[in-house]
Order: structure tokens, then C-alpha cells, then sequence
């Protein structure tokens, strides 16, 4: 078998160009629009993100997980209070998103503050689960070391004789939702010769306003955001 050499791998992107125009002055409007061409072009797991999250020692970690909904400018996800992740965000509320769509060559990364959904909000969601899903958020104690594969399905299927004659799965404790309040929106688009197209956008904060050129200022909807173009 010949040796594949990764440095010889690479695609010359030209789908799309990206201009500031083409965007939502807001950009979590932005970015619902290109979710929405995301999963009209049928892009694999459209939704699927990966979560960064930084350690109290300062070791960062990540992984993926599901958006699961867009709710007052926040972005929602649902996962395990004592997993890693939860555990970094108890600590640590600075967390960062990021979405690649290879079939439009775009990604879009955000940064930004993290916190708890309210218990009624994560039992909302929790309640449309598939009940096998429902059975393995009790099943799981995310993150910890088991000693097999047959232990998880053992304690699985322990479980759903237990809930066999419940007709409303219970929330887990440990289980529930978060949502992102971003402060920075990066909208990145692939084009010829590396030299791609990049546009951020920055919420200001106004009681903290320099006096320095501010590029560009969305005011809409009581928030404010500087957009800049960035150098690939």
C-alpha cells in the first residue's frame, strides 16, 4: 500500500464568495440564515458543533454536540451537569462553538458566556426525547470510568424494567440544558488560493465604548456589534 502523504491533501475552495452585504446586520440572524442553507443542502448533521470548554488548570477540551435551539440570541444545548464539560462550565464560563459545513465550504465560530437553562426549560426538551434516549441520560454518568461495555448495557437494561410500567420518564438530576450568549460571531467562507473570506462581528458593550474608529455599529434589537472583515 503506498504512503499517503497528508501535506499533499487539499481542496482549492470556490463554491460561495462572502461580502458583508450577503449578511444580516445581526448575526445570530446571519447565522440562522446559513443554517437554514446548511440543512437545505442536505449537509451531514447540520447542527452538530463542536464545544470547547477550558479546565480550572487551564487545559482546554472539546468535543461534539447538537444545537438544539436558538432561543433570544442564545444557543442551547443539552448534556450531563457532572460530565467534564459540566464540570469546566461550573468552573469556567468561557466556552467556544464551532460549526463546519464542508459541503458549503463555511464555518462559523462563536465565543461567548455560558450558564444553566432553567429546570422547567430543560424538562421541556427533555420530554421530547425518544424514551431510549430518556432511559440513557439515567443510564450514563457521563465522563466516568466503567469497567466494560456490558456494564453500560447491563445498568441500561437494569433500567428499563425499572421504568417499564413508568409512563413519563423522570429528568436526571445531573441532566439538563445551557445556553451560549455569544460575544463574538466569526462567519468564515473558503475561496480560491487560501485566501478566504472572514467577517466578525463583536458585541460592544457601550459603557466601555473607546474612542477609537468603530468599523461598523448594528444597534438593532438593543444590541450593539462591531463587524470588521478579517485577514485569512
Amino acid at each position: 500500500m503506498n504512503e499517503i502523504n497528508l501535506a499533499d491533501i487539499r481542496i482549492n475552495y470556490t463554491k460561495k464568495e462572502l461580502t458583508k452585504d450577503s449578511l444580516a446586520e445581526n448575526p445570530v440572524q446571519a447565522f440562522e440564515t446559513w443554517m437554514q442553507e446548511a440543512i437545505q443542502a442536505k449537509v451531514l448533521e447540520p447542527t452538530a458543533m463542536t464545544v470547547s470548554t477550558v479546565s480550572k488548570d487551564g487545559e482546554p477540551s472539546s468535543r461534539i454536540l447538537l444545537l438544539k435551539g436558538i432561543v433570544q440570541g442564545r444557543f442551547q444545548f443539552f448534556s450531563n451537569y457532572s460530565s467534564r464539560k459540566g464540570t469546566e462550565m461550573e468552573g469556567n464560563t468561557n466556552i467556544a462553538l464551532l460549526f463546519f459545513w464542508p459541503e458549503l465550504e463555511r464555518q462559523v465560530r462563536i465565543s461567548g458566556k455560558v450558564s444553566k437553562l432553567s429546570k422547567g426549560d430543560s424538562y421541556a426538551y427533555f420530554k421530547t426525547r425518544p424514551r431510549e434516549s430518556q432511559i440513557g441520560a439515567h443510564a450514563s454518568l457521563q465522563s466516568s470510568v466503567i469497567e466494560s461495555r456490558e456494564y453500560l448495557e447491563n445498568k441500561y437494561a437494569d433500567l428499563v424494567k425499572s421504568f417499564q410500567d413508568t409512563k413519563d420518564i423522570p429528568m436526571p438530576d445531573i441532566w439538563g440544558g445551557y445556553e451560549c450568549e455569544p460575544t463574538s460571531i466569526e462567519f468564515w467562507q473558503g475561496r480560491p488560493s487560501r485566501l478566504h473570506d472572514r467577517i466578525r462581528y463583536t458585541k460592544l458593550n457601550l459603557h466601555n465604548k473607546s474612542s477609537q474608529l468603530i468599523p461598523e455599529i448594528n444597534t438593532g434589537n438593543s444590541i450593539s456589534w462591531i463587524r470588521e472583515r478579517l485577514s485569512p
